[in-house]
């Protein structure tokens, strides 16, 4: 007797209606889902970094973002994720090449650790970037894998079943198959939520310390010994915290001010190149002012604004092959249209507190990208991604921020910045806003009780030579050379295959000069550096960045003028001041052979 069909179906499930196909696959694929989704979340977890600290980030459904330091206690703060999701960091050791500072007992090493760390801190936003991004980039991972190891534990034991085996089962499960689906789903969610790891905590018995009220950490609980050192000191943590982010905000609402106070002086300029009213004795206009070269008695101004009071870095002297060219022949005014602003920013080594100025800077002039010439870091670190990523959002919506590694950088900040969404320069040509960029990280690398040592086999010199090469190898000339150390640009400006020269690293302003057939401009340190001390809290010694106008008909630099921000909180914006012209084209028989290397070792740069 045939036993197929409805007769069979009826004789095994009497009384019972058998669901849909589709509806019985759509419940077992969405309970897969779902299962693999809820436990790829709550296992979820990164490494990164908090302060300056390494920490393992992971995924809980306590309710509470808990920072455990291990036997100092923990701090705890409710989370603000829905569904009662929260956070445990459990924080570990300061990697010893981020330590590895040279060490004091005194009163004085102490503030500048706690700066150091209200520097981190600063910039609480990257860090959570950071956190959520590894955390929903980790769960995504642990999804596919569930989802694909449940496919393949599923195949294989029907596969292993047989034929006769998979058909009983299939008729069997059929009328429940919604019902179990979802009794699984419902066990697993059980076990989640009751797991000790992440049930809720007692809170009841701890209390809030009104010692963060006003912050970030408002509302805080903190257990163990780090509760008695929080009451007692504290509060004059909280209060250098407080200092440090009134100091910048004053200082990007200073520079507002001053290039408010300078578009209002160029303003008036401008006005005087226009011609005068006849004059009265009718015999026609008594001509142009302003235009041509400067007046008797007037001098060029000097782009950090020095010759309005202002005391910007003074440049160095130049080499033997260059030679300075303050104040070139006067120009038509270009087309707007063909006008691109950049803004150029070095050496900022962690200090984010710089990141609103330069934002504001950006803003303001209208910057179509950020030029980062290296050392964006101090020590090119994990723990650093932080300040990266703090930089990163530095640059307006839909401005580019480039970048080259310095030599405090690293390859790890390099992967950082592409993260962040940086455009990490390495080693070949790109089209920026119209203009052609080349660059490429800097040869060596600078570590705290090491010293600088090369990153590769190619030197500087080799590095300089590769520059030239490929620059001389594209069918147009590169617009900008991108390098950190000033002397790795030589070889290229020599050839006139680079036609500018963008570098930093000696933490002075230099330039523009004119080496070979281009020019070459060194920008000071944009973090205020100054020598043995910490790049961290207030600024210690001037800050600059230069804003560039480029003509992307011409391919020419046209002006520049230097942002200086000094300890005090001032901040002067230095008028316009022509940017000297390179060779309208390259040497007689320029190729990548034509130009010997060794020329930039004939230039000395003090490691930085």
């Amino acid at each position: 007797m045939d036993e197929s069909g409805p007769a069979r179906n009826a004789r095994w499930r009497p009384g019972h209606r058998v669901p849909p196909r589709w509806f019985r696959w759509s419940s077992v694929a969405l309970a897969v889902v779902v299962v693999s989704a809820l436990v790829a979340l709550v296992t979820a977890r990164t490494d990164l970094s908090l302060g300056p600290h390494e920490a393992r980030y992971e995924v809980t459904i306590d309710g509470q973002v808990t920072v455990d330091l291990g036997p100092l206690g923990t701090i705890e703060l409710d989370s603000p994720a829905p569904a009662g999701l929260g956070v445990l960091v459990t924080v570990k050791e300061i990697p010893s090449d981020l330590s590895a500072l040279e060490q004091s007992p005194t009163l004085e090493a102490l503030t500048n650790d706690l700066q150091a760390y209200l520097q981190f801190f600063g910039g609480p936003s990257a860090t959570i970037h950071d956190a959520i991004d590894g955390l929903l980039r980790d769960a995504a991972t642990r999804f596919v894998l569930l989802l694909a190891g449940a496919a393949l534990v599923l195949g294989l034991a029907l596969l292993l079943a047989g034929s006769p085996r998979r058909y009983e089962l299939a008729h069997a499960f059929a009328p429940h198959s919604a019902t179990v689906s979802w009794a699984v789903v419902l066990l697993v969610a059980t076990l989640v939520v009751t797991n000790p790891s992440t049930v809720e905590r007692n809170t009841a018995g701890q209390r809030e310390t009104t010692v963060f009220a006003g912050t970030a950490l408002e509302g805080a609980r903190i257990t163990g010994r780090l509760a008695g050192v929080v009451e007692t000191y504290g509060g004059q943590l909280v209060k250098v915290y407080e200092d440090n982010e009134t100091y910048y905000a004053e200082l990007a609402a200073a520079a507002e001010a001053a290039w408010v106070e300078r578009a209002e002086q160029d303003s008036a300029a401008v006005s005087l190149r226009l011609p005068r009213p006849p004059a009265p004795d009718g015999t026609g206009f008594e001509g142009l002012v302003g235009s041509g070269d400067t007046a008797d008695g007037e001098r060029t101004p000097d782009p950090s604004g020095a010759g309005d009071g202002s005391t910007g870095t003074p440049s160095s002297a130049p080499s033997a092959d260059e030679t300075t060219d303050p104040s070139p022949e006067p120009t038509e005014e270009p087309d707007p249209d063909d006008v691109v602003t950049l803004l150029h920013v070095s050496d900022l080594h962690c200090n984010v507190g710089m990141a609103p100025v330069i934002r504001r800077i950006a803003e303001l002039s209208g910057a179509a990208a950020i030029l980062d010439t290296g050392d964006l870091t101090m020590n090119g670190t994990a723990v650093e991604r932080f300040c990266v990523t703090t930089f990163a959002g530095a640059a307006p919506d839909g401005a580019p921020y480039v970048l080259i590694t310095g030599n405090h950088d690293s390859a790890e900040t390099a992967r950082q910045a592409r993260a962040a969404g940086m455009t990490v320069l390495d080693g070949g040509v790109i089209d920026v806003e119209g203009v052609r960029i080349l660059g490429d990280g800097d040869p060596n690398e600078t570590r705290p009780g090491i010293g600088t040592q090369l990153t590769s086999e190619e030197d500087v010199e080799a590095f300089a030579d590769r520059m030239m090469r490929v620059a001389c190898d594209e069918d147009e000339r590169v617009d900008l050379l991108m390098v950190h150390t000033p002397r790795s640009g030589t070889a290229a400006l020599s050839s006139g295959c680079a036609a500018t020269q963008l570098s930093g690293h000696v933490h002075r302003r230099i330039g523009p000069t004119r080496v070979g057939l281009g020019v070459r401009y060194v920008s000071s340190t944009t973090a205020g550096a100054a020598e043995g001390q910490l790049t961290v809290g207030p600024l210690r010694g001037e800050s600059q960045m230069t804003v560039l106008r480029f003509d992307r008909t011409t391919h020419r630099m046209l002006d520049m003028r230097v942002v200086v921000a000094r300890p005090d909180g001032s901040v002067t914006v230095g008028g316009a001041v022509a940017f000297p012209s390179p060779s309208p084209q390259r040497a007689e028989g320029t190729g990548a052979e034509s130009v010997p290397s060794g020329g930039p070792g004939q230039e000395q740069d003090a490691q930085q």
